[in-house]
């Protein structure tokens, strides 16, 4: 048996996967494979409407909330998000706590004027408190990673913007975690690939009276209002996708639902840090607790900088056990474990059964 602990295109839920297996070639009774079907078919229409229906019942979505589909993932949206936004002021604020927020003030930075709102640090390893950031009440919107993925770090609350100043949050790791409270936003995204679906296809809910504000260079496949107004349909979704996507919004539903998803999320990460703060040190994780995230778990081995050749040990012993992708990002090193919804707490107990006889052969 194989345990994928990778960051993402990342593991699914096994029900999903026989799912699609099963109805490969035949799908909902068409005669034909989803991945043959014509996006502007009644067929097709059933699957991506049922997904885009479950999705707001499960996050409870207002009405002046629209779901649109798009492709392009994360990084996509980091200039979408600029070139339908920014435009309302000319300049917009970044918090950045890690990489990809980081990634993001960088595109949005052609399109508009960037403030960040912090000052920029060496390692990513905590979230200043709000009090101390430098706002600008005249901002387009402000926005923000709430869990990144290469440092590990998750927001523990969420920020409350100057009035009439939109809240854009990047949710692409930990999307369907957690309950939220959707009014609290303008824009949310999540590309699918961390926790809810395959590659390919990037969630966007934007309240609707920010559609329509867009740059004029606004690329058509990038602009919210012709999305909008073709129901996600202005050119050729990633069907297959949005079919593996709509299973998993009904695998949530049958398994508790969002509180379901974060119950085992806290179960998860609490055991996985329980034996890193146990190891005397042995095992390390640099960010601070309170912001330590539930969906990748970054650690060293033998010392905060880490020792090469346990680690490179402890990676092996992984993989000879059937756990794998769990090596650190590249621009940080070490071991990451990234559990997803989709990664059960019997998956999460092996995982954690090796950490604790690596610990005990080699703590002295």
């Amino acid at each position: 048996m194989v345990i994928n602990f990778a960051a993402g295109p990342a593991k699914l839920p096994e029900e999903v996967l026989r799912d699609v297996q099963k109805n490969l070639l035949d799908c909902n009774g068409s005669g034909i494979s989803v991945m043959e079907m014509s996006h502007r078919s009644s067929n097709y229409a059933k699957i991506q409407e049922t997904a885009i229906a479950d999705l707001r019942a499960l996050l409870n979505i207002p009405s002046n909330y629209k779901v649109l589909l798009m492709q392009g993932g994360g990084t996509g949206q980091f200039a979408a998000v600029a070139f339908n936004l920014i435009g309302r002021s000319g300049s917009a604020d970044y918090v950045i706590t890690g990489s990809w927020s980081s990634k993001a003030a960088k595109e949005a930075a052609q399109y508009g004027k960037v403030n960040a709102v912090l000052p920029k640090v060496s390692k990513y390893v905590e979230v200043p408190r709000q009090s101390t950031w430098q706002t600008d009440p005249k901002a387009s919107y402000i926005y923000y990673c709430d869990n990144e993925t290469v440092e590990g770090v998750e927001f523990d609350f969420v920020p409350v913007p100057p009035t009439g100043v939109p809240l854009v949050c990047d949710m692409s790791s930990n999307f369907l975690s957690r309950p939220i409270d959707v009014t609290k936003f303008g824009v949310i995204f999540a590309g699918a690939q961390k926790n809810i679906g395959p590659a390919g296809t990037t969630v966007i809910i934007v309240r609707d009276d920010l559609i329509g504000q867009h740059l004029k260079t606004t690329p058509s496949i990038l602009n919210f209002e012709l999305m909008d107004k073709n129901s996600s349909l202005l050119n050729t979704p990633p069907t297959f996708g949005i079919y593996v996507m709509g299973l998993v919004f009904q695998w949530i539903k049958r398994n508790g639902g969002i509180e379901g998803m974060a119950e085992r999320s806290r179960a998860k990460s609490q055991l996985i840090y329980n034996i890193i703060d146990q190891s005397n040190g042995f095992y390390y994780c640099p960010v601070e607790r309170n912001v330590r995230s539930r969906m990748n778990v970054p650690f060293r081995i033998g010392s905060a900088t880490g020792n090469d050749a346990l680690e490179k040990e402890f990676l092996a012993k992984a993989e000879a056990e059937g756990m794998i992708q769990l090596k650190g990002h590249r621009s940080v090193g070490g071991i990451r474990a990234s559990l997803y919804n989709a990664i059960t707490l019997p998956e999460t107990q092996q995982l954690a059964k090796l950490m604790l006889a690596f610990y005990e052969n080699n703590k002295n």
